[in-house]
């Protein structure tokens, strides 16, 4: 990404100033989620959406088939690649506790709701019922740790803590129960190709599916 400010270069993934005037400096990541549309417009039916400008050459968009091109191009990185996973491998990237750990995507949608813990942080990844949302969040609440697990059927998704027996959407919010109204806190995810994870994250482990 480049400023018109300044004229200077900034990596996507962690926005460090590369090239330019500002070089070294870094952006501050705010909270976001890459959700399906289905499921943003569910939790938000008010919503407004972006449009593509009229006005702008449709060149400098995006065009459709990008994932696929991507597909073919060769991936040269410095770091050694897990030979479990091939290099565009989708994951899921966490960093708790100055610690990453990388959650092959297909297994968090096959395993989800994953109870874990990472860099001394209780997380809990989870799901949508579409499997391709995906969220994290810190497990705790007023100090107590809890464990989660997938209420049976429900849709849309529900889960249960075994400690209370009070149920949670998917935004991290107790619905019922005796914690009715609590929220856990959201953590930041990443939806990313196993290489470039790793490129930037070269100490990340790679969660073990235990399939």
């Amino acid at each position: 990404m480049r400023d018109e400010e300044t004229g200077t270069w900034w990596q996507q993934v962690s926005g460090e100033a590369i090239v330019g005037p500002l070089k070294g400096q870094r952006l501050r990541s705010v909270l976001h989620d890459e959700i399906t549309f289905k499921m943003w417009k569910q939790e938000q039916p008010r919503g407004r959406v972006l449009k593509p400008d009229p006005t702008v050459d449709a060149k400098n968009y995006v065009p459709a088939d990008w994932d696929t091109r991507m597909e073919k191009v060769p991936v040269r990185i410095a770091q050694d690649l897990d030979p479990k996973l091939s290099p565009r491998t989708l994951v899921v990237g966490v960093v708790a506790g100055n610690v990453a750990k990388a959650y092959p995507s297909e297994v968090v949608a096959k395993q989800s709701p994953i109870v874990d813990e990472l860099g001394g942080v209780p997380l809990l990844i989870v799901a949508g019922n579409d499997r391709k949302s995906v969220r994290g969040f810190e497990r705790v609440i007023d100090g107590r740790v809890l464990e989660f697990f997938k209420k049976k059927d429900s849709s849309p998704l529900v889960l249960v803590d075994s400690q209370t027996g009070s149920e949670w959407d998917f935004t991290g919010k107790a619905i019922s129960g005796p914690l009715t109204g609590k929220q856990i806190k959201q953590i930041f995810v990443l939806n990313d190709y196993w290489f470039d994870w790793k490129n930037y994250h070269p100490k990340t482990s790679v969660y073990d599916a235990g399939l």
